[in-house]
């Protein structure tokens, strides 16, 4: 009986190794490693994320906890370059800059080839009058927000998140009272980059020069079911897009932004499709209160909306079919548009 199963055992355990040994390469054990970081502590911090950028894993930060850096962990950043595929993950948990800091840095960077994961967490207060993104920057890399606020960080451009040649996704996140001294005070897209945001909202950021909620620079730019509201701007209070890039708008609504031109969004020189979305009660102090689309600019409406925008909704006339009387006494069909409860429960 004892030989027996000592026969059964052995061949299980042999037929176990041989499965293993048949595993791709990194899936014979499938989930990565977490690290259990303790409220504030920032050197614990620093060595989990330098281990993960090394064999990977997930970083859980405590919940209701607030991290705070005090000086940068290099140059610019507040915490190790994110090189590999990193996954932070908090409960009502903020990662920022002191407000009493006397350097200037972000928060978090990707560097090429990196990923970053930020779950449940609050990005705040990071500071960089020289340089872009204020809260993270992705420099083709990865970087994901799911149920994310990005809030009051500064920077040259990209005051909340800076993504150039890489991918950006934004779902049910937030991004909001980020500043720019020039473009994109609460995103700026470009270099060919692609941001995909859908859910949450682009809120009262504020850019000293053009794109309040989002300057797109010849990259893409894909929102739906996002709420762009109250951000403002020299151009392109809510949006502001040139150099051949592309926007789609689906379920969207720009509301309540304002520029000198083009209150909620400025085109110049790119593609833009609306559908089912609305553009309503911005503001522009000269023209283009809704839309103002220029140097053959291409806005393609869909059951979607653009009225009740001062001084006017579209110019120049007739650049944008279906909303081509800038005092809007011509009105598109109605749109679909996001329920008030996706803004309200992110605040």
């Amino acid at each position: 009986m004892t030989d027996t199963l000592r026969r059964t055992t052995l061949t299980a355990v042999t037929g176990l190794g041989l499965c293993l040994t048949l595993l791709p390469a990194g899936q014979a054990f499938a989930q990565s490693p977490t690290t259990r970081v303790p409220c504030n502590d920032i050197p614990a911090l620093k060595a989990a994320i330098n281990q993960a950028n090394t064999s990977g894993g997930r970083i859980t930060l405590a919940s209701r906890c607030t991290y705070t850096l005090t000086a940068p962990d290099n140059a610019d950043d507040g915490l190790p370059e994110i090189t590999g595929n990193v996954a932070l993950t908090g409960r009502d948990t903020t990662i920022r800059r002191a407000p009493n800091a006397t350097q200037d840095f972000r928060v978090l960077h990707v560097v090429s080839g990196g990923t970053l994961t930020l779950n449940s967490l609050r990005i705040s207060g990071g500071s960089l009058a020289d340089d872009n993104g204020g809260g993270v920057a992705n420099e083709d890399g990865t970087l994901n927000l799911n149920r994310t606020t990005v809030r009051g960080n500064h920077a040259e451009m990209g005051g909340g998140l800076y993504n150039t040649g890489g991918k950006l996704n934004l779902d049910r996140s937030t991004v909001e009272r980020n500043t720019t001294d020039a473009w994109g005070a609460g995103v700026f897209n470009t270099g060919e980059g692609t941001m995909k945001m859908t859910g949450g909202s682009l809120r009262d950021n504020r850019a000293l020069n053009n794109g309040g909620g989002l300057e797109n620079i010849s990259g893409t730019a894909y929102l739906h079911h996002v709420s762009v509201r109250g951000n403002t701007a020299l151009e392109g209070g809510g949006i502001r897009q040139t150099l051949g890039a592309t926007l789609r708008l689906k379920s969207t609504e720009v509301r309540d932004n304002i520029a000198v031109s083009g209150g909620g969004m400025s085109n110049n020189g790119s593609t833009a499709t609306l559908v089912r979305s609305l553009v309503t009660r911005n503001t522009a102090i000269t023209t283009g209160g809704g839309i103002i689309n220029e140097a053959d600019g291409q806005v393609t409406l869909t059951d979607s909306r653009v009225v009740r925008n001062r001084p006017d909704n579209c110019v120049p006339q007739g650049t944008i079919a279906g909303c081509s009387d800038p005092a809007g006494r011509t009105v598109p069909p109605a749109a679909k548009l996001p329920p008030a409860t996706d803004t309200k429960a992110l605040r």
